[in-house]
């Protein structure tokens, strides 16, 4: 029985963020057919921020009219909202459509926003479901929802997006005299191994199964192992023994422990104090708006100046870091504040690298160098892997906090994620502060 709900609580987790991850590893190829080229990401974090109104009519309704929402509802429409538009994007994704005189891609956003309304409805709708089951399946969550991004990494890798090799094109200089032919270095893109439309059909069938797991995790009987009477000796266990301050160790024993037999106050009394909170909360927010916002709309300029290869693999690895970040969280388990903020800051170091690189466009450093490109590739690596690391386990601290907690952490993390997208849209589209240019072609000083 557990090992079925762990399997069912993984593929529910899979269609959290799987469609929104899926269109990130497709872009090297999508940048180079729609109209929008290297701005498309900036506006897609705008637009995925626009469906936080997902998210912001459940925090209300959850803050204004206490247990009248049916989560499980909720969840049920969001799902299936995703696999029809996983499907409806499959065949409309290339479509252009004139605004303002120019090409725009219309449809493809918005059937992102779309998108974007499941997985952000997701952050504050599919964690608080989880409060159903016991605390060790919500790392396997989590492990699922890091899976939304590995998965259609690999199947981007397979399918070799956006691979590109420089020619030259032989082009003439007016001069009809012997010589007067020259070259010109092109890029040109080699054809992906399959087509993009079989890769939205596969992120639609993704979908599929995580409607699936969560219609039975939905139906299992709140029994045994799953019921909520359960929770508490986890629970307990996990805060008494989870904390890494000895003096709130000593409290939280004194408190928690000798009471046990009262189980839905535990549920709700609170293991930390107000500034430990204010502290956590305000994590969510920056490592959410810092992977989420500040720095997809700029992966781009940071890696497509080292060639698309770099591009690629680092859109590809960076997904299979999250859920290995997830795994490492599961058998390393640190809720220590103080090393999830020493991590948070080594994040945000790897992201400063990143975004320097990215304001340096075209002539980033070290570029045309395989060290240049192993270097931007490992910096968004361990970008992801570290702040992802931080990500499961504030939601595991805050789940022993309370349900009202991990709606609230939903919350946060959609704020940050806004905050950075509104940060970066009018740096990238009305200020042009970060440049674009032909890898080939581009002339860099040395």
């Amino acid at each position: 029985m557990a090992i079925l709900v762990h399997a069912l609580a993984c593929a529910f987790g899979l269609g959290s963020w799987l469609a929104i991850n899926g269109l990130w590893v497709e872009l090297p190829i999508i940048v180079t057919t729609l109209p929008e080229g290297w701005e498309l990401p900036s506006y897609l974090t705008v637009i995925i921020q626009l469906a936080n109104l997902g998210p912001l009519l459940v925090t209300l309704m959850h803050k204004l009219c206490p247990g009248r929402l049916k989560e499980s509802v909720v969840i049920y429409t969001i799902l299936c909202i995703g696999v029809l538009a996983c499907f409806l994007l499959a065949f409309f994704w290339d479509v252009t459509t004139v605004v303002a005189g120019a090409q725009h891609s219309a449809a493809f956003f918005i059937i992102t926003f779309f998108l974007a309304l499941v997985d952000c409805t997701s952050s504050v709708t599919f964690l608080p479901f989880m409060m159903q089951l016991p605390a060790h399946y919500i790392t396997t969550y989590f492990i699922g929802e890091g899976l939304s991004g590995f998965i259609p990494g690999l199947v981007a890798l397979a399918q070799g997006v956006g691979i590109a090799k420089c020619v030259n094109v032989s082009g003439s200089s007016g001069n009809h005299t012997e010589g007067g032919d020259t070259y010109v270095l092109q890029t040109q893109y080699l054809p992906p191994n399959f087509t993009t439309e079989v890769f939205f059909f596969f992120l639609a069938a993704m979908m599929c199964i995580s409607l699936a797991a969560f219609w039975k995790l939905n139906r299992l009987p709140r029994t045994f192992e799953v019921s909520t009477e359960n929770l508490v000796p986890d629970s307990v266990s996990s805060v008494c023994s989870g904390l890494d301050n000895p003096a709130v160790r000593t409290n939280s024993q004194k408190h928690l422990c000798e009471v046990t037999s009262q189980a839905r106050p535990l549920l709700t009394k609170s293991g930390h104090s107000m500034f430990q909170l204010t502290f956590i909360y305000l994590m969510v927010v920056w490592v959410n708006g810092t992977t989420n916002g500040l720095l997809p709309s700029v992966q781009t300029y940071s890696c497509m100046p080292y060639g698309n290869l770099a591009y690629h693999l680092s859109a590809a690895l960076a997904s299979v870091a999250n859920p290995v970040a997830c795994i490492v969280a599961m058998f390393f388990p640190k809720r220590s504040l103080v090393f999830l903020g020493l991590l948070c800051v080594m994040g945000t170091g790897f992201a400063s690298y990143n975004m320097a690189m990215a304001a340096m466009s075209p002539c980033p450093l070290l570029q045309k160098s395989a060290l240049g490109e192993a270097i931007i590739v490992l910096s968004w690596v361990f970008f992801t892997g570290s702040l992802s690391y931080v990500k499961v386990m504030v939601g595991v601290i805050l789940r022993d906090e309370s349900h009202s907690a991990l709606v609230w952490c939903g919350a946060a993390a959609q704020i940050g994620s806004l905050i950075g997208s509104v940060i970066m849209f009018p740096l990238i589209n009305v200020y042009n502060l970060f440049q674009s240019g032909d890898t080939c072609s581009t002339k860099c000083p040395l």
